[in-house]
């Protein structure tokens, strides 16, 4: 039987690292509101966990949101057998996977004629004050936090003061994430277009398979809905701005260079739609690697539910939305 879970709590409980996590409490009306989430994807016969589920002895695969230690630990605890749960090599791995050093490797194997992006790993915050001597405005990103918090954007004045002694918030932010988490990911403020990302899924013999396209919005870097048409309908309006065939090129070079051993199951890589200095677009092909199931795959799921014909014509918004008791799943 597979146990299927929805922990979106888990890019937090991936940061703090521990068995006993209690998230903020957001995270945990998320999880209550929407636990039922894998409806979408599950199979005939799947388990979902819910508060009311308590026999889980009988569970032979989990499919959560993400792997990590509290989710391991709280399955353990409700009577899943350590045995189908990942061990602590595995889920340490899975850890080091998700570090934002993973996407700033990937990025580098993916950046082909049409594309941009730069990303270096601070370890002091001398090296943050020198790209901030080089670039008019920074975004600085905690190695592993959630969407929309752990990331700061800095303007290159503020750097200057940071030279001259001043402590302004954001010092003292970037001191305690490189003290919580040992360095800080420094990029180029990049003038954003669109969001959109490519979903796959890492089978446990390393292969990845491409799901489809994700088209989403963000507000403050915070999700707040998904595109739901067919791919070549989501395709035509990314070839507005740039060729289709260079989003090709990076899945190719994606399933082709991206190792993820001790990680089976879906997996996202959020890119973006640039407007150059030149007044071009480009593509920015890997601005985060969400090592887990993602909005995109809820949307994927979704539209297949609400479109099994496929009609071009079909196309609307899927939003998670807090009408101010709780949150709901929306199509509009």
């Amino acid at each position: 039987m597979t146990l299927h879970v929805f922990n979106p709590e888990h890019d937090i409980a991936l940061a703090a690292n521990l068995s006993n996590f209690t998230a903020p409490r957001a995270g945990r009306q998320l999880r209550h509101d929407l636990a039922n989430l894998p409806e979408l994807w599950a199979s005939d016969g799947d388990l979902i966990l819910t508060d009311d589920v308590v026999t889980l002895s009988e569970v032979d695969n989990v499919e959560p949101w993400g792997w990590d230690r509290a989710l391991c630990a709280e399955l353990k605890r409700r009577g899943v057998s350590p045995e189908v749960l990942p061990n602590d090599k595995q889920l340490q791995r899975i850890r080091e996977l998700s570090h934002r050093r993973t996407a700033a490797q990937l990025l580098q194997s993916l950046l082909v004629d049409g594309t941009v992006g730069e990303v270096v790993e601070c370890h002091t915050i001398d090296e943050v004050l020198t790209f901030l001597q080089t670039h008019t405005r920074v975004v600085l990103k905690a190695p592993w936090s959630s969407s929309g918090r752990g990331v700061r954007f800095v303007s290159q004045q503020e750097g200057r003061l940071m030279l001259e002694g001043a402590t302004p918030p954001v010092l003292q932010w970037a001191m305690n994430v490189q003290k919580a988490q040992g360095s800080l990911m420094a990029e180029p403020y990049y003038d954003k277009v669109e969001d959109l990302a490519m979903e796959f899924y890492a089978d446990k013999s390393g292969n990845i398979a491409y799901r489809g396209l994700s088209l989403f919005q963000t507000s403050s870097g915070a999700y707040t809905g998904n595109l739901l048409t067919t791919e070549s309908s989501k395709e035509e309006f990314v070839n507005t701005y740039i060729p289709v065939s260079l989003l090709n090129v990076i899945r190719q070079k994606v399933q082709e260079n991206l190792l993820l051993e001790d990680y089976q199951g879906p997996f996202g890589i959020d890119m973006m739609i640039v407007r150059s200095e030149a007044d071009k677009y480009l593509l920015h092909p890997c601005v985060e690697l969400n090592l887990r199931r993602t909005m995109g795959h809820v949307a994927l799921a979704l539209h297949k539910k609400l479109n099994p014909e496929g009609r071009s014509d079909f196309r609307k918004v899927m939003r998670i939305v807090y009408n101010g008791q709780k949150y709901e799943l929306k199509i509009e």
